[in-house]
């Protein structure tokens, strides 16, 4: 077996079933996960009655690259998003379906990786555990860059040494951030194109909440968006992953798509036609029909933002928790370790939320970026959320 197996630590939520295994939870009170990322509003009808529709075409094989009229429709979307130059971004070069962001992020990241001693690829602390992985079995050493409140967040880049630098093979952001929803500002964007430039390394950005905003107006920045309004309309050295699961409430549809710099589309299809990842042609169907609709998204937002100010009132006055630039995730500071407050929070409350510090590694000089938090999902009904935050509020004044 690959040595390098052994390098990967156990999933965040296998951490937490570890946690939660010798707890025994307040059986009067029907529980409620705040844990896992996965939408619980209804899968939009446009899309399952489209899967409907064309399940007999189980019976045919997709190709890798998928059909023209999907990588069409993405490239359609992603230019009426983010506000790309007509024709800059095409299906037939820029665009590919994938089967999620998880499985695109990883496969991508054995493609970008020369294998050479010190190659490292760079990732947001705390983070999102696909990065990590992929570096590893890449043959590359992930490089941490702690995301603190101090700095809204997001990654202090000016403070990574020349060498590390030099070392960067790929470099993925995560904005809007999964966990903090902090959103990388179009003028950090563009420094980050130009130290690919510089330094020779791949952008890939990690857009999968960006459909997910508090504001109408403000929708997030895209590094797709970045690069048009410079004129870098080749997108050089730029990929994003994009994902039905968080905008369209489809987490099991398994579908995706990454796009950017065509000269980096070309080989990650020949390695994804030996890779195996074919999109069944019904869900190619179901996913033209979800990106071609914005209206079960912007319904989706104005859940979210129902959610968001029900709990923050609630949290407001015993927590330290603030609104999020975007997705749908809580970054709240617990009073006591986090660990120990997700414990006694499922104890007490029969509520699960996750511990920052599973979602983080420590770093040179001892420190965890992600401890003393908690990641909440507010993925439930408008009142399971409700009930969720006055029992976190309940169990906090009881310490």
């Amino acid at each position: 077996m690959n040595a390098d197996l052994a390098l990967l630590q156990p999933y965040p939520f296998e951490k937490l079933n570890t946690l939660l295994g010798s707890v025994t939870p307040n059986a009067e009170l029907e529980h409620i996960s705040l844990g896992i990322g996965e939408p619980k509003h209804p899968a939009p009808a446009v899309v399952t009655s489209m899967l409907n529709q064309t399940v007999d075409l189980v019976a045919n094989y997709p190709t890798t690259k998928g059909s023209a009229e999907l990588r069409d429709t993405i490239a359609a979307w992603c230019t009426r998003r983010f506000k790309l130059e007509a024709g800059s971004l095409t299906g037939d070069s820029n665009v590919l379906p994938v089967m999620g962001t998880r499985e695109a992020i990883f496969a991508f990241t054995q493609c970008a990786v020369e294998r050479k001693p010190g190659a490292q690829v760079f990732s947001p602390d705390p983070f999102y555990q696909i990065y990590e992985g992929a570096a590893y079995l890449a043959g590359a050493e992930p490089y941490f860059l702690p995301t603190l409140e101090e700095n809204g967040f997001i990654p202090d880049y000016d403070a990574i040494p020349e060498e590390a630098w030099q070392n960067c093979e790929l470099l993925f952001i995560c904005s809007p951030n999964n966990p903090s929803g902090a959103v990388h500002s179009k003028e950090t964007i563009i420094k980050l194109i130009e130290l690919a430039d510089k330094y020779d390394f791949i952008l890939a950005s990690d857009e999968c909440y960006s459909e997910i905003y508090l504001d109408e107006s403000k929708p997030p920045a895209g590094l797709l968006q970045v690069c048009a309004e410079i004129g870098r309309n080749d997108y050089k050295n730029c990929v994003v992953f994009h994902s039905l699961s968080k905008r369209s409430n489809l987490p099991g549809l398994r579908s995706g798509f990454i796009a950017g710099d065509a000269t980096l589309m070309k080989p990650f299809l020949l390695y994804r036609t030996y890779h195996g990842c074919a999109m069944p042609l019904q869900v190619q169907k179901g996913s033209v029909a979800a990106w071609n609709d914005e209206k079960h998204v912007e319904e989706n937002r104005q859940q979210y933002r129902l959610k968001f100010a029900a709990v923050l009132e609630i949290l407001q006055p015993v927590m330290d928790v603030k609104m999020p630039d975007a997705s749908f995730y809580l970054w709240a500071k617990t009073p006591i370790d986090d660990d120990k407050f997700t414990a006694g929070l499922y104890e007490q409350q029969n509520l699960t939320v996750l511990p920052g510090r599973y979602l983080s590694r420590e770093t040179a000089d001892g420190l965890y970026p992600g401890a003393g938090y908690v990641r909440m999902a507010l993925v439930a009904t408008v009142e399971e959320c409700v009930e969720a935050a006055w029992r976190i509020r309940r169990y906090i004044e009881s310490l």
